[in-house]
């Protein structure tokens, strides 16, 4: 199964990606580019919801401040952080709540405490703990990553339970199984998600043989979304479950890691000795408790709108948008030969504020859906690829 890289895709996306991470006046510098006003709508089909601009985050959080005053923390202790984590702990189900300043490090840090003195921690072979996080379980906590499911989405709970119950006859000197980790949804395929039955199967697995399961669910809000299943059933097949604060919610960085209370008791201390303990985390997590608040619904409108929207898309000569097998909020656009993909791609972003990557050599392009696309009526979106297209 294919999957994309985040580098690929800044590669490809071009000027597409410079709204999110340039000011504007440099951005519509050229005469040759239609100017927006601040306040214009923008229609991004790549990330997974808003990210501001400093200017724009700091009027965010005046406007946020100016309807209730904001509490800041004390090395994340109380303020804004406290209310954010009862928030994630009543969302998730699980018993306590705890900010980190990176995935990175709820994830490590979860995979450690769960997996105490034994070594070896199953993993998907696409996973971001397995390739991206610059092996720190093997640098930093001595951990043993086991790939599983090359280049796929997930492995079952039977190829989990084989490769279990064959470490004996592969190995001489035994070392105990530390724990599991599960991303879900997968960035590296495309955002494809793990269905609820294989979850179910492998929970049930991990915890007939008293194995720790983690869940790296950066972005287990658009799983739940796509899927209807909610965030709380998915944490409960769980021990421990890492949500991002900034893929959707708006915030500049930070993380949840929510578990059991002994689980999570550790972790200030963890956080401390590992360089992650910082004064002040109210900017980030006011943020997030302003873009959580309706979250759900958003997101489960933008799924409806794209449906309908991808449907009338489809109608117009030389477009064709299909859903991935087990996806979530990336689609594949396909154009026909004839169509200009750099040209389309171009008036979209000119004429109507619609920001997309740049179709590939075989004008191809990944879509990614997010609540943007409720700034603008599907008419208008429509009407928007009828023209770039024609």
């Amino acid at each position: 199964m294919p999957f994309s890289n985040r580098r690929s895709f800044l590669k490809l996306s071009g000027l597409s990606i410079l709204p999110a991470v340039l000011p504007a006046q440099n951005l519509f510098a050229s005469t040759n580019i239609k100017s927006f006003a601040d306040n214009e709508p923008i229609i991004k089909f790549f990330g997974d919801g808003e990210m501001y601009e400093p200017a724009a985050y700091v009027d965010m959080l005046q406007q946020i401040n100016a309807k209730s005053i904001i509490e800041k923390d004390r090395y994340g202790d109380g303020g804004a952080v406290a209310t954010l984590e009862k928030q994630m702990e009543a969302i998730t189900g699980k018993e306590k709540a705890v900010f980190m300043p990176s995935g990175t490090m709820a994830n490590q840090l979860a995979i450690a405490v769960l997996s105490g003195e034994n070594t070896k921690v199953f993993v998907q072979d696409t996973s971001h703990v397995y390739r991206d996080e610059a092996d720190a379980a093997q640098s930093v906590f001595q951990k043993r990553l086991m790939p599983l499911a090359k280049n796929e989405t997930c492995f079952t709970a039977a190829a989990l339970q084989q490769a279990v119950e064959s470490l004996g006859e592969q190995e001489v000197f035994k070392s105990g199984i530390g724990a599991v980790s599960i991303e879900n949804p997968v960035r590296r395929t495309d955002g494809r998600m793990i269905p609820i039955e294989e979850i179910k199967k492998i929970s049930d697995y991990c915890r007939s043989v008293n194995i720790k399961l983690h869940l790296d669910g950066a972005r287990i809000f658009m799983a739940a979304a796509w899927s209807g299943v909610s965030v709380k059933e998915y944490a409960g097949y769980f021990d421990t479950i890492y949500i991002s604060l900034y893929k959707y919610l708006g915030a500049a960085a930070g993380a949840i890691l929510c578990g059991d209370k002994k689980v999570i008791d550790k972790m200030p201390h963890l956080i401390k000795i590992h360089g992650g303990s910082m004064y002040g985390n109210w900017t980030n997590a006011a943020m997030a408790l302003h873009r959580l608040n309706g979250l759900e619904t958003r997101l489960q409108n933008a799924v409806k709108k794209s449906a309908e929207l991808f449907t009338a898309i489809n109608k117009l000569p030389g477009i064709t948008i299909t859903a991935l097998d087990a996806g979530t909020n990336i689609y594949q656009l396909q154009l026909a030969k004839e169509i200009d993909g750099k040209k389309m791609q171009t008036t979209l972003r000119n004429s109507f504020n619609i920001r997309m990557p740049l179709p590939d050599s075989n004008n191809k392009v990944m879509l990614t859906v997010n609540e943007t696309l409720l700034y603008r009526d599907v008419g208008f979106v429509v009407d928007a690829f009828k023209k770039a297209t024609a």
